[in-house]
């Protein structure tokens, strides 16, 4: 048996590699914005965090059954994956995001109490709720869909 035989992991890291590479033509068609750097980021939808999980919950749960002990697992990893994203992570960033500021205003009143080789923190580090809803939901399709692949 070989990795590339294993349904669930198969499915799980497409569903990261799809859904990274599905937020570059939403942004498109969504903002009429062309940013393939965003298939190499965080955040955006769909959640690929949370489209790895899903696809693997339903990985498993189509595999070994919805009453096995792997689906059960993956269900909780999957739902601490999910809250993360939208719940810790999100706030991480916005947080980033009032550091920033904050950093800016003292740029301009204080300049010589800034570092001026600081870079800024990284604010898009979570997801709002929809867009770890739509990568539950693209994950789920991935997983059902690699289902009949394999």
């Amino acid at each position: 048996m070989t990795i590339l035989s294993n349904y669930p992991l198969v499915s799980a890291l497409a569903a990261i590699v799809l859904a990274q590479g599905a937020k570059v033509p939403l942004v498109w068609l969504l903002r009429g914005r062309w940013n393939p750097a965003l298939a190499f980021g965080t955040g955006g939808m769909p959640s690929s965090h949370s489209a790895a999980v899903a696809a693997l919950a339903t990985a498993v749960g189509l595999e070994r059954g919805f009453g096995s002990a792997g689906f059960a697992i993956a269900v909780v990893v999957c739902a601490i994956t999910m809250y993360d994203a939208a719940g810790i992570r999100r706030h991480a960033g916005i947080q980033a995001g009032a550091i920033n500021r904050i950093v800016e205003a003292l740029k301009e009143h204080l300049p010589a109490a800034c570092d001026p080789e600081r870079q800024p923190l990284k604010e898009l580090l979570g997801h709002r709720p929809v867009e770890v809803l739509g990568g539950a939901i693209f994950g789920m399709s991935v997983g059902v869909a690699f289902h009949f692949v394999y």
